[in-house]
């Protein structure tokens, strides 16, 4: 194509109007110029900045949603960390026995007590996560701007593979054994830095990387659920018109239902994920090994240790955090354009 007849047809672009600019995305009225629909001065206001939007967003977000809903991931990876002693005897008998000794011991902020590193971590993490997906997503969509219900499986794994190997397996092995070493008689940890110092110090920066695997398998498998999930449930509210808006409480219930999903679908691998990470994980040659000693040793319930607290806590979470989320994406993109 000569240089003419790409000023000329630029300029003939130019003369529509923001509306008629529109018709020709969503139709590709240039079939034969697909340089016009993707680049350029035909290209969607704010397109190439949906990852970048994503990021800040999701970053937002993250700080948010882990101040609100802590409490009960504390609990959760208590009773998940909850082995028998020698004597046969378990340290909590319960959600409620767990919060009460807490409570009792170290006081209402020892519900608290690792929140400093979900806080640090869980910024990067949901920013990761969510600018993952747009971006995977804008890479995706059809000419409609919709999802087939195979790209939504795909960007949701790639979503949580990518948070779990840039963000969540540091975040969470710092976490466990920060809740782990206030279990034993003498604390180590003076602090968010003094304990991630003793770690890099005692086990090199591995020390913040074990369970990786697993993490992968469950950040994956959690994000295609949900986002496989949220995107099918929002399609399915806007009868295949992605312009259509979706109120943020109906995001919320949207939100609670792939949470559940993700749950039921993915809570074994979470407990492995957990016990690979405590300060006992040296007992475990590998995950699958790990997997085959709780298998063996406590039985197949213990999969399912911490559901209920992990219930209450996950559907909280991922509702409040799509409805933040879509909040500050509706918000971005009204005056980011």
């Amino acid at each position: 194509m000569d240089k003419y007849s790409s000023h000329l047809s630029n300029s003939i672009y130019s003369m529509y109007t923001s509306n008629e600019k529109q018709k020709i995305i969503s139709k590709n009225l240039f079939p034969s110029r697909p340089w016009m629909a993707s680049s350029g001065a035909c290209a969607a206001a704010g397109g190439g900045s949906k990852g970048l939007k994503g990021i800040i967003a999701g970053g937002i977000t993250g700080g948010i949603e882990i101040c609100i809903t802590f409490p009960t991931e504390y609990v959760k990876t208590q009773l998940q960390l909850d082995e028998k002693t020698k004597t046969g005897v378990k340290q909590y008998n319960g959600i409620v026995d767990c919060v009460k000794k807490t409570v009792k011991t170290h006081g209402f902020l020892g519900l608290y007590r690792g929140l400093s590193v979900l806080l640090y971590g869980s910024i990067p993490k949901s920013a990761v996560r969510f600018g993952a997906f747009e971006e995977l997503k804008k890479r995706s969509v059809d000419s409609q701007g919709n999802l087939s219900p195979g790209k939504r499986l795909l960007c949701g794994l790639g979503a949580g593979v990518s948070e779990a190997i840039l963000a969540v397996t540091p975040m969470e092995t710092v976490k466990v054994k920060f809740i782990n070493d206030q279990r034993s008689a003498n604390p180590r940890f003076r602090g968010f830095f003094h304990g991630v110092g003793v770690i890099i110090k005692e086990q090199g920066l591995k020390g913040t990387y074990q369970g990786l695997t697993a993490t992968i398998i469950k950040q994956g498998s959690n994000q295609a659920m949900r986002f496989y999930v949220m995107e099918t449930l929002k399609n399915w509210y806007r009868g295949g018109d992605p312009n259509k808006n979706v109120p943020k409480l109906i995001v919320g219930g949207f939100g609670a239902v792939a949470g559940a999903v993700s749950v039921f679908g993915n809570t074994p691998v979470d407990v492995v994920k957990t016990r690979m990470q405590g300060l006992e994980a040296s007992k475990y040659k590998n995950t699958f090994d790990c997997f085959l000693k709780i298998w063996k040793y406590e039985g197949p319930k213990a999969f399912y240790k911490g559901t209920v607290p992990r219930l209450s806590r996950v559907c909280l979470d991922v509702a409040i955090t799509f409805m933040i989320y879509d909040s500050f994406m509706d918000l971005f993109n009204k005056f980011w354009k």
